[in-house]
């Protein structure tokens, strides 16, 4: 691949709500009720070789438009691939990207393994591998959060993708949830020291902030399937990850 231009993350992630179960990532409505028109129906595949080239360093210019959301879709799925692609390098495997990452728009629109995938939601689906998002649903939380909110997305359910490449095993949900949080934070703070993406200051607490909307219920067992984790272990897995890499998230081997 080719080089990435630097981006700038240009967002709050203060009442960011992911919930990630199962396959991936199943999200409440926004909490303001944010009801925003989509963008036209985006190709069902991105390319990751697209928008390589540019200046060498991109700021944010603060829109919120259908064609910037488009952007920072394909330029989250390009750093997370490239990541990806450099760490199985680096232990001399060959990493494969996800075969595709669609859109839908309603219940049912799509499947994984004979289930139907509801609206507001994201996820990876291992027997398709395939990464599908709502987009109404997610261009609605890219104009209230920012376009953070699109990067630790993309980071989170590649995450999940490369849980099924190493064969890794979890017994309980919130294990596999809690690991993903971890490796989505490797992914952003290696791609932020190397340069290729921009943090402003204050982003880290805003990430923060974000997490802390993202936990379980405190009547939420955390051995029951769909578990997630406390906004304090979320936050604290993503952090690890954030601050000492991959060698925080137990992917062994």
């Amino acid at each position: 691949m080719t080089d990435t231009p630097p981006r700038r993350l240009r967002a709050s992630l203060t009442g960011l709500v992911a919930a990630l179960i199962g396959v991936g990532c199943v999200v409440p409505s926004l909490p303001d009720g944010t009801d925003a028109q989509p963008p036209p129906r985006a190709p069902q595949s991105q390319d990751p070789q697209a928008g390589t080239t540019g200046p060498a360093n991109t700021t944010l210019d603060g829109t919120d438009t259908p064609e910037e959301f488009r952007q920072d879709v394909a330029d989250a799925q390009r750093l997370t691939e490239r990541y990806w692609e450099e760490q199985f390098r680096a232990a001399g495997r060959r990493f494969q990207p996800v075969s595709r990452v669609i859109t839908y728009r309603r219940d049912g629109e799509v499947t994984c393994g004979g289930q139907a995938v509801p609206a507001a939601n994201a996820v990876y689906c291992p027997a398709g591998d395939y990464i599908a998002y709502d987009e109404n649903w997610s261009f609605g939380a890219f104009r209230q959060i920012g376009d953070a909110f699109v990067f630790y997305l993309m980071g989170h359910e590649y995450a999940h993708a490369v849980q099924v490449r190493l064969g890794l095993r979890h017994t309980f949900t919130i294990q596999q949830e809690l690991q993903a949080d971890c490796m989505a934070g490797a992914y952003l703070g290696d791609t932020v020291r190397a340069g290729r993406l921009l943090l402003e200051k204050g982003d880290l607490d805003e990430f923060r902030a974000g997490l802390l909307a993202v936990g379980d219920d405190p009547d939420q067992p955390w051995f029951e399937q769909g578990a997630h984790g406390t906004p304090e272990q979320r936050i604290g897995s993503f952090f690890r990850g954030y601050d000492r890499s991959l060698a925080a998230c137990e992917l062994g081997g």
